[in-house]
């Protein structure tokens, strides 16, 4: 299986174990009167089932995101592989031209 492919899934089972515990807290602690909402219901478990399953493809979404961004290239291509410094304290001449009158 590719990198790519494998980073994906672990990222994904990751976010949706993470919307696992967000739900269960949001249950357990009874926020907003949802967890006895939620026992008192005949719809309780799709309730359920649709609150975990927006909440893992949130969660999903941003563990893929943190994964992608901590990536580096092991390979960089182009510049020196060090900063260029400036030296802000010079004045720099800035040549501007004056814009061109409109014929009327």
């Amino acid at each position: 299986m590719p990198k790519l492919i494998r980073l994906y899934i672990t990222n994904v089972l990751i976010g949706f174990a993470i919307a696992a515990a967000f739900v269960a807290m949001l249950l357990w602690f009874n926020l907003g009167n949802l967890g006895s909402l939620v026992a008192n219901s005949d719809a309780g478990l799709l309730a359920v089932f649709l609150l975990w399953f927006s909440n893992g493809i949130v969660f999903a979404g941003v563990q893929f995101g943190i994964a992608v961004m901590k990536l580096k290239d092991e390979d960089p291509k182009g510049g020196r592989g060090r900063p260029v410094r400036v030296d802000l304290t010079k004045p720099v001449r800035v040549m501007q031209e004056a814009p061109a009158k409109r014929q009327r």
